[in-house]
């Protein structure tokens, strides 16, 4: 075969999921790349930013782009977190939007499927967690959403359990462009991991509290040194609005910081496979989310 025909043969294209927040865009992402790379919790809008993961499926490269929930958006980080969906959606081949399937039809997801209607992409349809839903639920969904946003293919799938998922990653092929790869085969992402520790903190930090304080938050690695003894000291600033929610983080004898430390350092140890030192610090940081430099440091762009 020659060289020629051997490019002919190979497909590469970047694929955006979307969808409301906690669709499970993140697990999917996840599932498909074979690696944790997105933090995943049961709370709304946990991604901030768009992350790229890379997965080789056949003859084909599959460059995912999780974005994070499309919703009606109020503050001004939520609203860059809306465009960068919508961006991510804009550049890329074939679009995924995903639906969790065991709730009604919302006014989000609703109005994505609206606004993918006039979108000259590839556009695929998947209904999440099928493994609990009733058949004619998801048929009825699936009608309703086809008929708001006109796309090529319905797939039925698990993100969680993987059902389904060989058949998406096989639609998903068919519609990508004949390419060369763009990434080394074992490329798995463009995520850093200065980026991937604060990720993971943030996770960890999304699991131990509740209500608004994460949301009033915002986690970067400001140092990264690695040690000759092959280990790493990595120091982190958790930053937050008032005094009151840094008081809340740290808890009682520093309860609080001590129990993200940990969660995060074990699973940092785990995924680096190295011993990491980690050590994370408590900063006030007055209207953060109005700040430019941190929404460069989350990947996000500034907006009005």
């Amino acid at each position: 075969m020659t060289e020629e025909a051997d490019v002919k043969a190979t497909r590469c294209g970047f694929v955006a999921l979307i969808g409301a927040p906690n669709a499970g865009k993140s697990t999917l992402l996840n599932s498909l790349v074979g690696s944790k790379i997105a933090i995943v919790t049961h709370k709304v809008q946990t991604t901030r930013s768009r992350l790229v993961g890379v997965a080789v499926y056949g003859q084909s490269q599959m460059i995912f782009v999780d974005t994070p929930g499309i919703f009606q958006p109020r503050k001004r980080l939520e609203r860059a977190m809306v465009a960068a969906a919508w961006e991510g959606a804009n550049d890329a081949d074939v679009i995924v939007l995903l639906v969790d399937s065991t709730k009604k039809l919302d006014d989000s997801t609703r109005m994505i499927a609206e606004g993918l209607k006039e979108s000259k992409k590839k556009k695929i349809l998947a209904l999440n967690k099928i493994d609990i839903v009733k058949r004619d639920s998801l048929l009825a969904l699936s009608k309703e959403l086809n008929e708001l946003g006109g796309f090529e293919a319905t797939m039925m799938i698990s993100a969680k359990t993987g059902n389904g998922l060989t058949d998406l990653q096989d639609e998903i092929a068919n519609f990508l462009p004949e390419s060369p790869w763009l990434y080394p085969e074992d490329h798995l992402t463009d995520i850093t991991e200065r980026m991937l520790a604060s990720e993971i903190t943030r996770e960890k930090f999304f699991l131990r509290y509740h209500e608004e304080l994460p949301y009033a938050a915002t986690i970067e690695t400001e140092r990264w040194k690695d040690l000759k003894d092959g280990s790493v000291r990595i120091e982190q600033v958790i930053y937050v609005e008032r005094d009151s929610q840094k008081a809340m983080v740290i808890g009682k004898g520093g309860q609080g910081l001590k129990t993200i430390g940990k969660m995060a350092r074990e699973e940092l140890e785990e995924l680096l496979d190295r011993k990491v030192h980690l050590f994370i610090f408590v900063k006030v940081r007055k209207g953060w989310s109005d700040d430019k430099e941190r929404y460069q440091n989350m990947g996000l762009d500034w907006v009005k």
